[in-house]
């Protein structure tokens, strides 16, 4: 069978090309994409090549198939998993395999794998991994949307705290606490505070931070301070661009104790060291957002690591139960993460898309691996719909809009059917 993907050859080389893939053997499965959201984890791939430690050394006699935050349904099925899978079946997948120690990773390491195409092979070590995922949803774009929630709900779970003269770990955030997201107003902190606000561990207070007066007010928009109030978190949306000492501040949030659980969502030094500042004893820090930069540091205060009992935690990915967990809250519309979609485009818009992802403004590019259609921002549909007044993909783009702007600006399922009319898995 013929895919069309999107490949990495080596730095900042990436190709969407058209290829035949071979016939799957009794472990494998061929598989159906149809959404693959883009993470900047693909950027930082397509940016290192071979340096990526995901990335082989001989990627450039044998390219990978980018993206790992995909969706679609099953094909065909090797003997093997026959009796688990069945053609027809939506999936997900869990791409942090884990495999025999390996960082190997479907959208970093394998030929036939990776999100930014039409089908592909399963190898037979996500099967042996349980990360290919039933899923049951009409919406594939939730299930590209599982993956980004998984890494989120990991670094909850992540989080650790201590009693004192006790060396046992208490995992995950304090209940009824203080939990700060520091650069949180993007794509992968809105999906944050969606959890914090509705997951089953909630703290007290909640205090996001961003300096972008333009995504903390669609943050509040998205997650209102009114929903979280009536799951008993106090939310807060604060610009600390404009403060002169906005430690200061942030602390006399929690009458100058200190928060219990803080999450930095940028590889910025300042807004770490912010992060260990505002720590109260037996804080926690969680190191969300991964570098480029293999020589990242930062300041952190020993003193209080000694005398405060305050640390530090990083977190690269979820795991298959962090995954499931997101299903399962999305199946019971617990979880919304389609505030987190400003972009969608086709497979032709994917490569050019990954490859300036840095410097295009906005949260999550959604792409739809059968469908041509340009990277588009969600409030340029009209703007699109007027320019190609008169064809086809005009036409889509005016129906996009309507049925977007119906539903509050954000992307969702009808937007989801309308672009796929018409194509047949």
């Amino acid at each position: 069978m013929k895919t069309k993907a999107v490949r990495l050859y080596g730095k900042m080389d990436l190709r969407t090309e058209e290829f035949e893939l071979p016939a799957i053997k009794e472990d494998e499965i061929l598989a159906c994409v149809v959404s693959d959201s883009i993470c900047m984890s693909s950027y930082k791939a397509a940016s290192q090549g071979s340096a990526h430690k995901r990335v082989p050394d001989d990627v450039e006699n044998n390219p990978v198939i980018i993206g790992h935050e995909f969706c679609g349904k099953i094909v065909e099925v090797g003997a093997k998993w026959q009796d688990q899978f069945k053609a027809g079946d939506k999936f997900v997948i869990q791409p942090a395999l884990n495999y025999k120690g390996s960082l190997a990773a479907p959208g970093y390491s394998y030929q036939y794998v990776g999100g930014a195409a039409t089908y592909v092979i399963m190898p037979n070590e996500v099967m042996e991994c349980g990360c290919l995922l039933p899923y049951d949803n009409d919406s594939y774009f939730y299930g590209s949307l599982a993956e980004p929630m998984s890494c989120i709900v990991g670094g909850y779970h992540a989080n650790y705290h201590t009693k004192p003269g006790v060396y046992v770990h208490d995992m995950g955030i304090v209940e009824g606490g203080t939990c700060a997201i520091l650069a949180g107003a993007g794509p992968m902190g809105l999906g944050a505070i969606d959890y914090a606000v509705h997951c089953d561990r909630r703290p007290s207070l909640l205090v996001v931070t961003d300096i972008d007066d333009a995504r903390l007010t669609r943050a509040a928009e998205i997650v209102t301070v009114e929903e979280a109030a009536k799951n008993g978190v106090k939310l807060m949306y604060v610009n600390t661009a404009t403060m002169e000492n906005p430690v200061e501040y942030l602390r006399s949030l929690t009458d100058g104790e200190g928060f219990n659980d803080v999450f930095v969502y940028a590889p910025v030094k300042p807004v770490v060291e912010q992060g260990d500042a505002i720590l109260g004893r037996d804080g926690c820090l969680n190191f969300f957002a991964g570098p480029t930069n293999p020589a990242f540091s930062a300041m952190f205060n020993f003193y209080n690591v000694h005398y405060g009992a305050t640390h530090i935690v990083g977190t690269s990915g979820g795991n298959t139960d962090d995954m499931k967990e997101s299903i399962a809250m999305m199946e019971k519309n617990m979880l919304d993460p389609s505030g987190m979609i400003t972009h969608v485009g086709g497979l032709d818009s994917c490569a050019e898309t990954t490859l300036a992802l840095p410097t295009i403004k906005g949260a999550k590019k959604l792409v739809y691996t059968h469908v041509s259609m340009p990277m588009t921002a969600i409030e340029d549909f009209a703007a699109k719909a007027e320019e190609l007044k008169g064809t086809e993909l005009g036409e889509l783009f005016a129906d996009l809009d309507a049925i977007c702007k119906e539903a509050g600006g954000l992307w969702c399922p009808a937007a989801e059917k309308r672009i796929l009319r018409g194509i047949e898995f």
